[in-house]
């Protein structure tokens, strides 16, 4: 298949320390950026075969997706990558902008010197991607960021609930972002968040969780004319 070199590609060192890890990590990517479409029909072994990975680490990786709502499992007809819905994306980023708003000020509250040290070099990364219009590059490092604002806040359960939203935000955007968004802007309300984060300062660091929230729901409401 042809997306395998670019499949590969993706098991990034970011994060990723386990086989499933892996293999979560990869797939994930090939949905939100949609070399795995929506409805397309997926396969353990195919898929096995493709990453080089064994069926165990795809399976538990295809469970967790499910839990994330991009894909469907569906006993004895197979595996869907989930459709698309605007009007739920909404629903989404009503729950996303109070925990995005808590993750960030804890996160500029409890970080780490190593924590704020990686905020701004995703920050210095978001706006050099930007300049150089890389929506790949971008991608990758706002599931970056969502992840180290996640751990950053050393809140579980917050980092539970907001973990099941990251992919499906992210696919939206990528499906939407040449038609509406404005990724120079996106790239640096994201990038202007790490720095606050960075900076100790838990009041902007909401404040501008609020703002970049405004700007994705504007964004998701040009889609569906609302």
């Amino acid at each position: 298949m042809a997306r395998s070199s670019t499949a590969r590609k993706g098991l990034r060192a970011a994060r990723p320390e386990s086989l499933t890890d892996k293999a979560y990590a990869v797939l994930e990517e090939m949905i939100v950026t949609l070399q795995l479409e929506p409805g397309e029909v997926l396969s353990e072994t195919a898929l096995s075969q493709e990453l080089e990975i064994g069926r165990t680490p795809i399976r538990e990786a295809l469970q967790r997706l499910n839990r994330e709502g991009l894909v469907q499992i569906l006993p004895r007809k197979g595996i869907l990558v989930s459709d698309i819905n605007p009007r739920k994306q909404l629903l989404l980023l009503e729950v996303r902008r109070e925990l995005e708003r808590l993750i960030a000020r804890s996160a500029a509250q409890r970080a780490t010197d190593d924590e704020r040290a990686q905020f701004i070099a995703i920050a210095d990364g978001m706006e050099a991607a930007a300049s150089e219009n890389d929506d790949i590059s971008f991608m990758r490092l706002d599931d970056q960021l969502n992840h180290l604002m996640a751990e950053a806040s050393h809140n579980e359960y917050a980092n539970r609930a907001i973990a099941l939203m990251h992919g499906l935000s992210r696919r939206f955007w990528y499906v939407h972002y040449k038609e509406t968004a404005d990724l120079p802007l996106t790239a640096r309300l994201h990038a202007e968040l790490a720095r606050n984060i960075a900076a100790y300062d838990g009041d902007a660091a909401a404040s501008t969780s609020d703002r970049l929230v405004d700007y994705v729901e504007k964004f998701t409401r040009s889609t569906v004319g609302t």
